[in-house]
C-alpha cells in the first residue's frame, strides 16, 4: 500500500511541461484600493459636491504611456456618492497634485489660482526681456541694487553680532544699570507731571474763601482748617475754621458766600440786631386736649381692690 502523504512524485520519461494548459486571461491591470478625495470636486453629471478627505472604494491602476521621468502615474475610479457616476482622476508627479480626468470638475482653489498668476507673469517677463534689450538691462540693474541691499543688512547683522560677542560681563551690567537708571528716570517724570496736572486741575475746579463769623452754621461743603487738629479729649467746641474750601462755578467765577448758607442763616447775617434776641419759645400744645380725649385723675388699684394700706410707723430713736 502507497504512502497517504507522498513527497516525491512520480514524472514518466515522455512528460513535456509545455504540453500543460494555461489558465486563460492574463494578470489583472486593477486592483481595489480604500482611499480618500484628494481635494473637493463636484460631480458633472448631478452636480453633488464631494468634499477633500471623504472615503471610497475606489479601483486602482496604472496608466500606459504615461510617466514622468520615470515615476509612474496611477488612475483611481470612484463612483458619485448621489448617481453612481463614474469618476476618474490620476496623479500629477510634476506638481505633487491630482488632476481630475473624468467625470467631475475641481472646486476653485485661491492658492493654485495664485501660483498660475505667478507663473504668468514669470513668462511674460521672460518673454518681454526677449524682444526688449533695455528692459533685460533695467531687470538687471534692479537685481543688481536689491543683491547690494541684501549684502548690506547682512553686513550690518554680522557686525552687530561681533560686537555683541566682543561685550564683556562688566560691560554688560553697566548697561543694564543704565537702562535701569533711565527709567526711573523717566517714571518719576512721568509720576511728577501727573501729580502736576491733578494739582492744576483741582485749583481750577476748587478755591479757599474766608470763613463766615463765629457761630453761624454753614450749609454748603464741608470745612477744612489747615494747621489744626482735633482729638476726642479736647473741649466740646470745635475750633473755628479760618478758610472754607468751595467748589467754582462751570464758568470760572467764584461763588458768594452767603449763597451757602441757610434761609436762616442768610436773614441773621443781614439783620445782625436780630442775632442777640433769643427767638421765642414755643408753648406746648396740649395734644389730649386738641383731640377731645379727657383725661381723668388716676383710680387707686389698692382701693379698687379692697385693699387697705397703713401708712408706716416711724421708728422711734434709741
Amino acid at each position: 500500500m502507497s504512502e497517504r502523504k507522498v513527497l516525491n512524485k512520480y514524472y514518466p520519461p515522455d512528460f513535456d511541461p509545455a504540453k500543460i494548459p494555461r489558465r486563460k486571461g492574463g494578470r489583472p491591470t486593477q486592483q481595489v484600493v480604500r482611499l480618500m478625495t484628494p481635494f473637493s470636486m463636484r460631480c458633472n453629471t448631478c452636480g453633488e459636491y464631494i468634499y477633500k478627505g471623504k472615503k471610497f472604494n475606489a479601483r486602482k491602476e496604472t496608466v500606459e504611456g504615461e510617466d514622468y521621468y520615470g515615476i509612474k502615474i496611477f488612475r483611481f475610479y470612484i463612483k458619485c456618492t448621489l448617481c453612481s457616476a463614474e469618476i476618474t482622476f490620476k496623479t500629477d508627479p510634476k506638481n505633487t497634485d491630482y488632476t481630475a480626468e473624468h467625470g467631475a470638475s475641481r472646486n476653485f482653489e485661491p492658492w493654485r489660482d495664485e501660483k498660475a498668476v505667478e507663473e504668468g507673469d514669470r513668462l511674460a517677463k521672460l518673454e518681454e526681456e526677449e524682444n526688449n534689450p533695455m528692459k533685460v538691462l533695467e531687470n538687471r540693474t534692479q537685481d543688481s541694487k536689491r543683491e547690494m541691499d541684501i549684502l548690506d543688512a547682512l553686513g550690518d547683522i554680522r557686525a552687530r553680532n561681533a560686537r555683541n560677542e566682543r561685550v564683556s560681563a562688566r560691560e554688560v551690567e553697566d548697561i543694564l544699570e543704565r537702562a535701569i537708571e533711565e527709567r526711573v528716570d523717566v517714571d518719576d517724570l512721568k509720576r511728577k507731571r501727573e501729580e502736576d496736572e491733578d494739582e492744576q486741575l483741582v485749583r481750577q475746579v476748587f478755591a479757599k474763601v474766608a470763613a463766615p463769623p463765629a457761630g453761624l452754621p454753614v450749609a454748603g461743603p464741608s470745612t477744612s482748617t489747615p494747621g489744626s487738629t482735633s482729638s476726642a479729649s479736647s473741649s466740646a467746641e470745635p475750633a473755628t475754621p479760618t478758610t472754607i474750601t468751595v467748589k467754582r462755578k462751570a464758568d470760572g467765577a467764584q461763588p458768594d458766600l452767603k449763597d451757602l448758607l441757610s434761609e436762616s442763616t442768610r436773614a441773621i447775617v443781614s439783620n445782625p440786631s436780630a442775632a442777640a434776641m433769643p427767638p421765642p419759645a414755643k408753648k406746648r400744645k396740649d395734644l389730649a386736649a386738641s383731640l377731645g380725649i379727657k383725661v381723668g385723675p388716676k383710680p387707686n388699684k389698692a382701693a379698687a381692690l379692697g385693699i387697705k394700706v397703713s401708712a408706716p410707723k416711724a421708728k422711734a430713736l434709741v
